[in-house]
């Protein structure tokens, strides 16, 4: 495994400051040179660019002006807007973004350049879709802090069952693989498993000695991801780091720790791995995305606020995205190899969603 290497153990950017996010942006005129944005900064080598960002169609690239709605009405329609985004998932060139102000998921379509909204109707309706996951069946999986449920849909997005009774848990996460179904459980400090087939518990992670052992427990479980090698990793924000579990649910090791320097976390939240089992943290707080190497040490950061570019305001997701690359090259610098990109979501800010390519030099 690489070590990425970056310019002295530079403090992190301290607590959320507007106005010193707004100072630092900078803006350019159409007829400006293109000045491309890399991490870890000059002299180093770098390893991701900011490629662009969107919080609405328009921006996704969508051609309202010639639309049949429009030829018929004579009216431009209304574009729509990704209002307050949190979880989001990638199926088949679409984003499915959950956006709690609406109470649904976005799907932003990359092919089409186009947004419909997946808002479900009768048993299926959301409240605040905070997570999704979505399995190989292209079933959907929303974790909803309204319902305090997992709600569940098929490929056609009709309403399938819902995991969880009242006031039996507050699902803040889900995902899946092949055979299993994982929901973080912020009221109950854990993380269920369940069978995919049957929606039936397996067992709690952590269990036995790990579910009382400080270093070894969840506090505050938020934000989940999963490797190819089965092993869990869980965001645990009110102990300021990152647990890994194996297969079975063992303590494996825990990434970062308290504190505002790097290599640590204020208020971590969502969570991502590649294919190279590197890990991506967001740091609501700093508003810096770390990544650490299998074995939890500290690589590189990226995405500081007052960088130029990006303007990532509340971040709250983290996305590793492989399928998707070919849509996003024309942003790539002539001199940058692109691998995958790294999406990142954001609360608030010109920035809904934030997108950097992984890669190297040529």
């Amino acid at each position: 495994m690489k070590y990425f290497p970056f310019a002295g153990l530079r403090r992190m950017v301290g607590w959320l400051a507007l106005a010193g996010l707004a100072a630092g942006c900078t803006t350019h005129s159409k007829t400006a040179k293109v000045n491309y944005e890399f991490f870890p900064a000059p002299p180093d080598v770098p390893h991701l660019q900011f490629l662009t960002g969107f919080s609405s169609e328009t921006e996704l690239g969508a051609n309202l002006h010639r639309s049949f709605l429009m030829y018929l009405t004579g009216q431009k329609p209304r574009p729509k807007e990704i209002s307050k985004p949190y979880g989001v998932a990638a199926h088949n060139h679409k984003l499915y973004i959950c956006d709690t102000d609406y109470g649904a998921v976005l799907v932003m379509d990359l092919k089409t350049k186009s947004a419909t909204v997946f808002m479900a109707q009768g048993q299926g309706v959301l409240k605040v879709p905070l997570n999704i996951a979505i399995d190989d069946d292209e079933n959907f999986y929303v974790a909803d802090s309204g319902r305090d449920q997992v709600v569940v849909f098929d490929k056609d997005q009709n309403y399938v069952a819902a995991i969880g009774k009242l006031g039996e848990m507050k699902p803040r996460d889900v995902a899946v693989d092949k055979n299993r179904i994982y929901v973080a459980d912020f009221q109950n400090h854990n993380v269920h498993v369940l069978d995919k087939a049957t929606r039936k518990p397996l067992f709690d992670i952590p269990h036995g000695p790990d579910a009382t052992n400080a270093p070894r427990r969840l506090y505050s479980p938020t934000n989940l991801a999963l490797d190819s090698k089965g092993r869990i990793y869980v965001s645990d924000t009110g102990a300021f780091h990152v647990q890994v579990y194996d297969t079975d649910g063992n303590y494996l090791r825990s990434v970062g720790s308290m504190g505002d320097s790097l290599g640590q976390f204020a208020r971590v939240k969502g969570i991502a791995v590649d294919r190279d089992f590197r890990v991506y943290a967001v740091d609501a707080m700093s508003q810096v995305v770390q990544i650490f190497n299998e074995e939890g040490k500290l690589l590189t950061w990226f995405a500081e606020p007052g960088m130029s570019g990006d303007m990532k305001v509340l971040p709250a997701k983290v996305m590793v995205d492989y399928e998707d690359v070919d849509f996003y090259q024309q942003f790539v610098a002539p001199n940058f190899k692109l691998e995958y990109l790294v999406l990142v979501m954001n609360q608030i800010g010109p920035h809904m969603v934030s997108v950097y390519g992984f890669g190297h030099e040529k």
